[in-house]
């Protein structure tokens, strides 16, 4: 699907169309073209109507690429993510091609984008967006992007939370995937934001002469946003990397704790079961005091001494 928007003459509309010569920043127009999974036939709108380079094309076409930011003769090519509209679990994200000229924004994208979809919502009602230039618009994108992140984080921290009680309430050996799930996907979100960071850090130090001083400033804010996600998710991986340590030590413990009661229990009646083997074999042995009824109660009697006598010992030396 292609979406276009033109302002021109103080006025934003949608078009069906591009009109070459819109590109030539003299003839007062500022332009956003949306590509939201573009077929081939879509793609020659990179190619053929505004000529980019076809490496930055073809990494625009491709399924994923990391975050980055490229010059290249007449615009800038950066490529950033943002939560995906439909995703299967925390923190899947999706790559937005930025192909950022001097009055014409262009963004590729493989399916929905929550970001873009409620700006291009706005964009017909609201002639601000298209009139303060492409910067500007390609500014909005990317803070909406980055604020995309908090909601998920702080849901993410809640599980975290729920998690790390289950481990100390009720430890289960099938929490370890659980955990280690988790720590792949704040694993995926580190690899996504660090190099988001720096990209995003570039545009804030007027690397490209594109960026004014003024969105130069602007884009300091989204950086200090993503920065508290980057610090965030390394927190978040070190505390599943405790909660996962945590876990194997209860379980073990608790492995220990059903061993030694074992242990103490087998201990315990090894005595009487030496007793009543001896006392068990066919031949004589000396009697106790009293007549044959009353042997069994002797042995018996001496069986459940052994046995106090054996706890009391384990409690006295705190094995038990």
């Amino acid at each position: 699907m292609v979406s276009i928007f033109v302002h021109r003459n103080g006025k934003t509309e949608q078009v069906t169309s591009i009109d070459r010569t819109w590109l030539n920043p003299a003839a007062g127009a500022v332009l956003w073209v949306d590509l939201d999974t573009p077929s081939i036939p879509e793609s020659l709108i990179l190619s053929d109507t505004f000529g980019f380079h076809p490496l930055s094309v073809e990494d625009a076409m491709s399924a994923r690429q990391y975050p980055k930011v490229e010059a290249y003769d007449g615009y800038l090519y950066v490529i950033l993510h943002g939560l995906a509209y439909e995703r299967r679990g925390p923190f899947s994200t999706q790559d937005v091609d930025f192909f950022l000229g001097p009055n014409y924004l262009v963004t590729v994208h493989g399916g929905k984008s929550p970001s873009i979809e409620d700006l291009r919502t706005q964009c017909p009602r609201n002639s601000k967006m298209l009139s303060e230039g492409s910067v500007a618009l390609f500014h909005r994108i990317v803070d909406s992007m980055v604020d995309h992140y908090r909601p998920e984080m702080d849901e993410f921290e809640d599980r975290l939370d729920a998690l790390e009680k289950q481990i100390f309430e009720r430890p289960e050996p099938k929490l370890v995937r659980q955990i280690l799930e988790e720590k792949r996907r704040v694993a995926g979100l580190r690899r996504i934001v660090t190099p988001q960071r720096d990209v995003v850090a570039r545009l804030a130090r007027r690397d490209f002469p594109d960026i004014s001083t003024e969105m130069a400033f602007q884009f300091r804010d989204v950086y200090d946003h993503i920065v508290r996600v980057a610090d965030d998710s390394l927190m978040f991986q070190d505390r599943i990397t405790g909660m996962l340590d945590a876990h194997l030590s209860n379980i073990s413990n608790r492995l220990n704790e059903v061993m030694k009661v074992l242990t103490v229990v087998a201990t315990v009646f090894m005595p009487p079961t030496l007793l009543a083997g001896i006392y068990g074999m066919n031949v004589r042995l000396p009697h106790f005091p009293g007549g044959e009824a009353a042997q069994f109660w002797w042995l018996a009697a001496i069986c459940v001494a052994m046995i106090a006598g054996m706890l009391a010992a384990f409690r006295y030396r705190r094995w038990i």
